[in-house]
């Protein structure tokens, strides 16, 4: 067939404009939770998290707006290591290490039996407004293979 009758995918990511990693899409009600109005009124209506840990990016649009993770109403994980992985409920990197030195996943187990219910608000707590268990999930997996959490 003649390639001039094939269409090409459309590209679906947004990269941030610090780090160049694909950026997650974030619901507006997520943003307006972290980002204070001043720095909110930057960005467009569509706005992605920069996931990585050492990047001072929090939020971008695609026209390459951003907002700084110091500029954030509070610390979010991976940002700053020592926020919650779970601001839900609190979770904590240190709980998670507990679970995997303990070899039962007892904490997280009860995480995910709390992220089944109404007080689970993962759209406004979270930075990207998904539920966090796959984060805590990658994380203890990271941590049980001796990958440092850092």
């Amino acid at each position: 067939m003649n390639k001039a009758f094939i269409r090409e995918p459309d590209a679906t990511d947004v990269y941030c404009p610090k780090c160049g990693a694909a950026g997650t899409s974030a619901p507006w009600v997520a943003v307006e939770s972290h980002v204070p109005p001043e720095a909110r009124r930057k960005l467009a209506a569509t706005a992605f998290f920069c996931s990585t840990p050492t990047c001072p990016v929090a939020y971008f649009d695609a026209l390459e707006a951003v907002v700084l993770a110091d500029q954030l109403v509070r610390p979010v994980f991976p940002k700053d290591p020592a926020a919650p992985l779970c601001p839900c409920f609190g979770l904590s990197r240190e709980d998670v290490e507990a679970d995997a030195a303990e070899r039962v996943p007892r904490r997280i187990r009860e995480l995910l039996a709390k992220s089944k219910t109404s007080a689970a608000r993962c759209e406004t707590t979270s930075p990207t407004g998904r539920n966090c268990l796959p984060e805590v999930q990658r994380y203890y997996f990271r941590v049980k293979s001796g990958v440092s959490g850092e």
